[in-house]
């Protein structure tokens, strides 16, 4: 089975412009992010798909396989872009998030052996158990429920699922009920270039969450759960921690 992992490289971000390209340790962001990936066991192998001539030349500074892409609403597309074009073998696209430069390559491997595991499932991704009440409460933050089997019911913004009769920090502290969804997919080939066809969906837009859109399609998405997650980079504040951060390890 080919498995191909893509990572979607923006140059400009809102919060953060040119994040993926800043290198105040010695190295580009995103190259930490391509190092880890490269780490997973699954994978057959790994393509960073860039919007821009900047963000190409970096990559294959470092080494990488780079395809540049034309315009996209959104990572999923530019990733069915390149699996059309340059992966028409690859059975399994793992979308892999460049701006998480401390992946733990073995949830790559997690999201594929849920897509081997689960026949029937169409998307595999993760989540990790809520455990603080900022992340509870914050819209920034994906919640997802799952039913008994691991499959994924809703994805919200809110959090789900609503507790009548306990304190949620209670619950928080002792046996959260809630899972924070991790933005990291991994898609069966021929679903992720129908997915990428079809309109927004209605829930989609009214949450703003593009995974709905499969979910609505009738499609089974197959959740991991683990215990711990990247730290994405999102702001000046999450990039100035990261650098301390490979400061200390380096020391």
């Amino acid at each position: 089975m080919s498995i191909q992992g893509i990572i979607p490289a923006r140059l400009q971000s809102t919060r953060l412009p040119r994040k993926l390209l800043l290198a105040q340790t010695g190295k580009p962001l995103l190259q930490y992010t391509w190092e880890a990936a490269r780490r997973a066991t699954l994978l057959s192998g790994l393509i960073i798909a860039a919007d821009s001539c900047e963000i190409e030349s970096a990559a294959r500074g470092f080494g990488a396989r780079c395809e540049l892409t034309g315009e996209h609403p959104s990572g999923t597309d530019r990733i069915a872009e390149v699996a059309r074009r340059a992966c028409p073998d690859a059975e399994i696209l793992v979308n892999i998030q460049g701006d998480e430069p401390e992946l733990d390559p073995a949830h790559i491997d997690l999201l594929v052996n849920l897509l081997r595991d689960h026949p029937q499932a169409e998307m595999a991704t993760l989540a990790t158990p809520i455990r603080t009440r900022a992340e509870w409460e914050a819209n920034s933050c994906v919640k997802v429920v799952c039913a008994a089997d691991g499959r994924a019911l809703y994805f919200s913004r809110c959090p789900i699922p609503f507790v009548r009769d306990k304190s949620p920090d209670e619950l928080l502290a002792h046996d959260s009920p809630w899972l924070l969804h991790l933005g990291v997919y991994a898609y069966r080939r021929d679903f992720l270039l129908k997915l990428t066809q079809l309109p927004p969906s209605r829930l989609e837009q009214l949450e703003k969450l593009e995974q709905l859109r499969a979910l609505e399609a009738g499609a089974s998405i197959q959740v991991g759960i683990v215990e711990h997650r990247a730290v994405g980079i999102d702001t000046p504040e999450d990039y100035a921690a990261f650098v301390e951060r490979e400061r200390r390890r380096s020391l």
